[in-house]
């Protein structure tokens, strides 16, 4: 502190010099202004020189302040200042504040290189009278620009699109899956040719019927197991499962499989896999073809025919049987009861998409049986006439229920109804270990645009994926209740509904 209190010392001693004052002169004028103004300058010179000094000196004495005591010092300067603002006093600018840049930023439009620099605007920068004391923003009576904040521009929202509606019926809407193939785009090349074939007839309903559709797959899987060679390092047993996988993929993106077709599949895995490895690989292929074709022979040909002979029994002279849609085991029976003789009528209900029902009105008309033939909508009229019903089955669940072409429920229950008695003709193969409650849960949904008529044109449905509010639903199957069934008549005999699970478990072991 010792240069400081020496300079503090020379200041007051130059501070209190004395000036003697000369008397004023008419004569001596010149002079007097030229000692005036050397005086003057003198003076000037010395305060000059003075604040010069005090400028080195506090700036020496903030060098050797702590970080500390400079904090302290900046903490004291804020509290007087806000002390002077509470009274109202015009709060002047620390050191540190006017060295202190300020960042202004640029006006919206306005180049960043332009934009003034250190808080100024222009040339001056605005005065303590203009500022607010604490923020330092302009005041509303202050003339000069004030600087604005960068405007983000502003984001247009996306226009948002409706979203289209589904065509999908909510509570079916767990059986929409992948839609149904019909083409072989996108098929893989293990799939071989004759699977390729007969999942586009499936699809397109030139093979229909669970029986017809069950033989199918197993004649063409015997001309794969045909056409199969084991790849080296490989065992037949093992490979030729696998080899299966994507021929069965094929099919089921053609169209499900039925119960009788996933029972088969089941059976002729479980044959591949006691073959024994040691077998020749020719010999093990040789015994699954004869086992596919024992397998047909037993559980679909001969059981049909046991089954056939056994429900003709059950047709009289006279009687009027009812039938609904085409079942190739109810047509055999038919058949077998006119070959034996009898005289009866038979009343087809059909429905649509399919018709099912015109091949077999047109069938048994061809062999001389007298068939009326009508859609859904009579049947209230025509099972008036009926004395037995004879249907066919899709599958036969494990609580007795029926399961089988769509609407064969309502025909089911108008005879209940009437006390006519229905006759389930079902092979064994069709029976499942399932139980089925209704027909929402399990089902098959087929293509909408099937109901659409195309022997009117222009239908009125033509457009229906564009109408608003408007769905098609074209299920399959429905769920016929066990307790409108009288009997069942399988190749192990006739039987009640109640009785399934014990032939199901039967010719499961066999």
């Amino acid at each position: 502190m010792a240069p400081s209190e020496n300079t503090q010392n020379d200041v007051h001693l130059s501070s209190d010099v004395p000036h003697t004052k000369s008397k004023p002169s008419t004569t001596a004028e010149p002079a007097t202004e030229r000692a005036m103004t050397g005086r003057t300058n003198g003076e000037t010179d010395a305060t000059t020189e003075t604040k010069d000094i005090k400028k080195s000196v506090e700036q020496t004495m903030e060098d050797k302040l702590s970080g500390a005591e400079i904090k302290k010092r900046a903490k004291a300067e804020k509290a007087a200042r806000r002390a002077q603002v509470k009274q109202g006093k015009p709060v002047k600018a620390t050191k540190t504040e006017q060295t202190k840049p300020t960042t202004v930023a640029a006006k919206p439009g306005q180049d960043i290189a332009k934009a003034p620099i250190n808080g100024t605007i222009g040339e001056s920068t605005p005065t303590s009278k203009g500022v607010h004391k604490r923020t330092g923003s302009m005041s509303a009576t202050s003339q000069k620009a004030v600087p604005l904040r960068p405007t983000h521009p502003q984001i247009t929202p996306m226009p948002v699109q409706p979203q289209k509606e589904s065509k999908n019926v909510a509570l079916f809407g767990h059986l929409h899956g992948h839609p149904r193939r019909t083409t072989l785009m996108g098929t893989g090349k293990d799939v071989h040719p004759a699977v390729l074939a007969l999942g586009l007839q499936m699809s397109n309903y030139v093979i229909c019927g669970s029986n017809a559709r069950c033989i199918a797959t197993l004649l063409v899987f015997k001309r794969v197991i045909e056409s199969y060679t084991t790849p080296p390092q490989n065992s037949l047993t093992r490979h030729l499962t696998s080899h299966l996988s994507p021929q069965i993929d094929f099919l089921v993106s053609c169209r499900p499989l039925s119960v009788s077709m996933g029972n088969a599949i089941r059976w002729l895995k479980l044959e591949i896999s006691k073959i024994d490895p040691d077998t020749p690989e020719a010999k093990a292929k040789a015994d699954l073809c004869e086992g596919i074709d024992s397998f047909i022979r037993e559980r679909i040909t001969v059981a049909d025919q046991v089954i056939a002979s056994s429900a003709a029994e059950k047709i009289q002279d006279g009687d009027v049987v009812l039938t609904f849609a085409k079942s190739s085991i109810v047509q055999q029976t038919l058949v077998e009861a006119h070959r034996r003789g009898m005289k009866f009528r038979v009343i087809v209900i059909d429905s649509r998409p399919l018709f099912e029902g015109k091949n077999l009105a047109r069938a048994l008309a061809d062999l001389g049986v007298e068939v009326q033939y009508s859609l859904t909508h009579a049947i209230s009229h025509a099972i008036k006439d009926a004395t037995k019903v004879f249907l066919g089955a899709h599958a036969m669940m494990s609580n007795g229920h029926l399961y089988s072409r769509v609407g064969t429920a309502i025909v089911a229950m108008m005879a209940s109804e009437l006390d006519v008695p229905v006759i389930v003709c079902c092979e064994s193969i069709k029976f499942t270990d399932k139980v089925a409650l209704d027909s929402i849960v399990t089902n098959e949904v087929a293509p909408p645009d099937e109901l659409v008529p195309s022997e009117i044109s222009p239908s009125p449905l033509a457009m229906w994926r564009d109408a608003p509010n408007l769905q098609l639903l074209n299920i399959m199957y429905d769920v016929t209740p066990a307790e409108y069934i009288k009997m069942v008549i399988t190749e192990y005999g006739s039987l009640p509904p109640s009785s399934v699970p014990v032939v199901h478990r039967i010719s499961t072991n066999t």
